[in-house]
């Protein structure tokens, strides 16, 4: 199976590459395109459903505050709230592994293809950069990570913690306010890491691998904050630009 998918898609850029000139650095940007505009429908459902889990997150905070202690009684209440709202949390795990799937042999037909097993005469200069060599001018994994740093912050909710911090005034007595406050900011400040952790990493691993790649990883990353703005808006990035006066609050 997976054989067959890998030939099916290195046959598809090999034929972009052709069409378009035999430059594979433009090819590698459409074949991506073309793969994530096929995947929309999985990812859509998925997407949207982690927008209303984020919108009920400060109900599911104060039902885990109210029946906590009782675990059944917690997962019938929880239930009972999706159920209100149409909302399956499983439903999107299907099209996330999909998605895997499909991500995995696209990165080994660019792996493939760069190393020349399915490279025939196509051009492997784009824009001074050799897409079969590391970038050395860090250009590439730089807008990978900045690209990568954006949607962070577009995942974030556009008000981070106030309204945990509401509920937790709700609770019975000084202690559970405290608890409650504490792994709340515990959960912020991993989220903010993770968001600035994950650029660098990306970065790291694009200075490292061909440019091919590194172009690759711009294109889906890119393709993905505009669907991300199409489903959810600017999300967490709207304070942000709100600061610097590029968006209104």
């Amino acid at each position: 199976m997976f054989t067959a998918i890998n030939q099916t898609f290195a046959s598809l850029l090999i034929y972009l590459a052709n069409f378009l000139g035999g430059n594979l650095g433009f090819a590698i940007i459409a074949f991506t395109i073309i793969i994530r505009g096929l995947l929309v429908p999985l990812t859509l459902p998925s997407l949207k459903s982690q927008n209303k889990l984020r919108d009920l997150k400060p109900q599911l905070d104060q039902l885990k505050k109210q029946f906590g202690h009782d675990k059944k009684l917690h997962s019938q209440k929880q239930l009972e709230l999706y159920q209100q709202h149409g909302l399956n949390p499983a439903a999107g795990c299907l099209p996330q592994i999909l998605q895997l799937i499909v991500l995995i042999v696209l990165y080994q037909v660019l792996i493939n293809t760069l190393n020349g097993t399915n490279l025939d005469s196509l051009s492997l200069d784009f824009y001074g950069l050799k897409l079969n060599h590391p970038d050395t001018t860090y250009i590439l994994p730089i807008i990978a990570g900045l690209t990568q740093f954006i949607l962070g912050v577009m995942l974030m909710p556009a008000t981070s913690t106030k309204a945990e911090h509401q509920l937790a005034a709700q609770t019975h007595s000084k202690k559970d306010d405290k608890a409650a406050d504490t792994m709340t900011d515990m959960a912020g400040a991993m989220q903010t890491q993770m968001i600035f952790v994950m650029p660098i990493i990306t970065v790291l691993f694009a200075s490292r691998f061909p440019s091919g790649l590194a172009l690759y990883w711009v294109a889906t990353t890119v393709f993905s904050i505009v669907q991300q703005y199409f489903v959810s808006g600017l999300g967490g990035l709207k304070p942000y630009l709100a600061k610097i006066g590029l968006k209104r609050s």
